[in-house]
């Protein structure tokens, strides 16, 4: 309550700049208005306004938000659901899990995790300290840029736990519109989450500012942003008994007293991006055929004849003749002023884009937790402080031939060239490790791409890139996606969408060159990395029903693996963490990974009940490189209804599972997933329900929810990952507030 109230009294004390709102045409939506909302956001793309400054009569705000999101590389609008007002389900947004469930993590919110579905994991990033920490960092691909008819703040608030093991999350997100056509805005996000059990509290901090221009010539987009990430490690638990058989021990454990493998360690990752994608379009200015109808009327004589002066309206009354050439003069030059409409016809587009990232990963060890790994390559030092270093500059420059600016031009075409320095620094192997080894790399791609975005029945994109000169010369990644509509009636429509990749890839240097006091690789033998995946979705809008089939093939698939080491004197069939010490390495398959995947999501929906599940099947032709669940469900059962017409309320409960699979461990002096050593006794985690119970609910601008997570908790496998257990039950509580002027 303390928590609520102080939240209300800044809400209040905001300065008058910073008391805005969002539209509730958008948040306030019942079933039956689900299909409406694809019109509404084009209607609102088409139709932007900024600051209203009527001044006099008092005048209703106008309300409405458009998003979308800009392909990295060229700039590329892609139009996007606007997710600060989306109020169904909203008591989701805060699970580290996922929002149906998909991701494995090691048990804080904020923590790293890794996504159990293989066609949702993302590709290898050149800093690979921050892909597994995409639930706090999202990245320019998956910012939200805001057009809004008003300014408008969104500040948002999630909380559960106590001092001592509580979360805590706070957002402020605003925007505003400079005129029709240009905006600005910021996000700032922090997160600080304790942790139920011992040394796992996590703190992050993100401020993101962005601006952006579309007009008729030129189209800019600006992004900036930085993030600061603290992770505590605390290695697992010494032995997982004290969760799945609590009943040896004599005395009760409270979570945070339960013993895990280390103290005193972080790891730190520090992110700024600066991001400017502009592009200025050739073209040509097009007359704008307008009806008869709605042409303009010439004036009659008589009221030419009286926009004349009296003295020259008395000397034309008395000769006809030059009364007639009078109005004949001014007919002609009212028809002369005359202006015809008229259009931008955009033909190329010259694009550039400029990235530049900065990037930090610090590994600190300040306790005594020597015993636990197997190499130390700065020798017995208990005060680890290790900085990995890494700078990207990224330059592309495009030309586009424009889909449409004739009607048998059905498809737009664009070349463009990239440019990619890349440096990274490493401490010596020195027990000093303030003292840094530096090395670049430079690759030069060259690509194009294939798009048709009108019209209503089919679209597709092709991309594809090729380094022809650089470090990794010879790599190439071609991806493909298009889509099938169908009009089945007057409200009934099917979608089919293809998707394909084919990439030959080589590892990133992190993976092929990285050393800290327990880690050193030296992999530039690794081979090339070649993928080739296609999938395909059905969407039938009736039923509610969506059919994915996906399958991957993966030659010399790189990983992580552990790479353990079993103490003098410890059972051989030991799974205790504490019986091992712990080192990670870099392996790639010998043979190929065929990965097959399958999935339903239906939803129910009757009058004020509804039921949605999502089933995915998978199965890996290797389980030792790449383990998998074979089944992972979302199943979320809810009544949905109205309190006076003006309180929507969402009551239900959602249910998470996976079959039981030798789920990758994790390491946490790299701070990343790896999978389990296969040469001693793996652990098995899964066939074990999560049940959440929640009342979500929206009233005109407010999002307000009440989450029991976890309400079975109890005994069992209740694992994310080997040895991270799951949370206890916890209540949140999450607030989110749309301000307008």
């Amino acid at each position: 309550m303390k928590k609520l109230i102080t939240i209300l009294i800044i809400l209040v004390g905001l300065p008058w700049w910073a008391r805005f709102s969002v539209s509730a045409q958008i948040d306030d939506h019942s079933f039956e208005e689900q299909e409406t909302m694809d019109n509404y956001r084009s209607n609102s793309a088409k139709s932007t306004w900024g600051r209203d400054t009527t001044r006099g009569k008092q005048v209703p705000l106008p309300m409405g938000v458009f998003q979308w999101k800009v392909d990295p590389r060229l700039g590329t609008v892609i139009p996007a659901e606007n997710t600060d007002t989306v109020v169904h389900n909203y008591q989701n947004w805060k699970m580290q899990d996922g929002m149906t469930g998909h991701f494995s993590h090691t048990g804080n919110t904020g923590s790293a995790r890794l996504s159990r579905i293989f066609v949702e994991r993302k590709t290898d990033n050149d800093f690979l300290f921050l892909t597994p920490l995409d639930y706090f960092r999202g990245g320019v691909s998956n910012f939200l840029f805001t057009n809004t008819k008003s300014p408008i703040t969104n500040l948002a608030y999630h909380s559960c736990g106590n001092k001592q093991n509580g979360e805590d999350r706070v957002r402020g997100n605003f925007s505003t519109n400079i005129n029709k056509v240009s905006g600005v805005g910021f996000l700032l996000d922090y997160n600080y989450a304790r942790g139920y059990y011992f040394n796992q509290q996590n703190s992050q901090f993100g401020a993101t500012f962005y601006g952006y221009h579309l007009g008729e010539r030129y189209n800019m987009h600006a992004y900036i942003n930085t993030n600061h990430l603290k992770n505590a490690e605390n290695g697992g638990l010494e032995d997982d008994t004290y969760i799945t058989e609590p009943w040896k021990y004599q005395q009760k454990f409270s979570t945070n007293d339960i013993p895990v493998n280390l103290q005193s360690t972080w790891n730190k990752n520090d992110d700024e991006t600066y991001y400017l994608t502009h592009r200025y379009h050739l073209g040509y200015d097009k007359e704008i055929e307008v009806p008869d109808s709605l042409k303009p009327q010439p004036p009659s004589d008589s009221d030419l004849f009286i926009m004349l002066s009296d003295s020259i309206r008395e000397v034309l009354s008395k000769d006809s003749v030059a009364r007639k050439n009078a109005i004949d003069s001014l007919r002609n030059d009212w028809k002369s002023k005359l202006v015809n409409p008229t259009e931008f016809i955009s033909v190329a587009s010259i694009i550039h884009t400029f990235e530049m990232r900065n990037m930090r990963h610090t590994f600190y060890d300040q306790g005594s937790n020597s015993s636990y790994y197997t190499n130390k390559f700065w020798g017995q030092n208990s005060d680890i402080e290790d900085r990995t270093k890494a700078m990207s500059i990224r330059n592309t420059i495009g030309l586009a031939m424009n889909e449409g600016f004739k009607k048998w031009v059905k498809m737009g075409l664009t070349f463009f060239a990239t440019h990619e320095y890349r440096r990274y620094g490493q401490p010596t192997h020195l027990p000093d490790t303030t003292r840094y080894d530096y090395e670049a790399e430079n690759d030069f791609l060259v690509g194009a791409q294939l798009s048709k975005t009108n019209g209503k029945l089919i679209h597709y994109n092709v991309n594809g890139d090729l380094c022809l000169i650089g470090t990794n010369i010879g790599d190439f990644n071609v991806q493909a996606e298009g889509d099938l509509n169908f009009k089945l009636g007057k409200r009934d429509s099917a979608q089919l969408v293809v998707r394909a990749l084919l990439q030959n890839q080589r590892p990133s240097y992190l993976i092929r060159n990285y050393r800290n006091a327990y880690v050193n690789w030296n992999n530039n033998d690794l081979a090339r990395q070649f993928r080739t995946g296609v999938r395909a979705e059905v969407n039938y809008s009736k039923t509610r029903t969506k059919l994915f089939f996906g399958w991957d093939n993966l030659t010399n698939y790189t990983y992580l693996a552990m790479a353990n080491t079993l103490r003098n004197g410890a059972n051989e069939n030991s799974i205790r963490p504490e019986d091992f010490t712990h080192d990670v390495a870099v392996r790639q398959s010998e043979n190929s990974i065929e990965v097959f995947t399958a999935g339903i999501s239906q939803d129910l929906i009757w009058k004020f009940f509804g039921w949605e599940n999502q089933v995915t099947f998978q199965y890996s032709t290797n389980k030792e490189a790449l383990p998998l669940p074979a089944i992972n469900v979302y199943s979320n059962m809810y009544l949905q209804f109205r309190l006076a017409k003006v309180l929507r309320i969402q009551l239900g409960a959602d249910l998470r599972y996976f079959t039981s699979y030798y789920a990758p461990d994790y390491y946490g002096a790299v701070g990343m997933f790896a999978i389990q050593d296969d040469s001693h006794t793996r652990v098995k985690i899964g066939n074990y329900p999560i049940i959440n119970a929640y009342a979500n609910m929206h009233l005109k601008h407010c999002r307000f929810y009440i989450n029991a997570s976890h309400v079975n908790a109890g005994e069992g496998n209740m694992f994310y990952a080997p040895h991270m257990p799951m949370n206890p039950m916890t209540i949140t509580f999450g607030l989110s507030w749309n301000f307008f002027n």
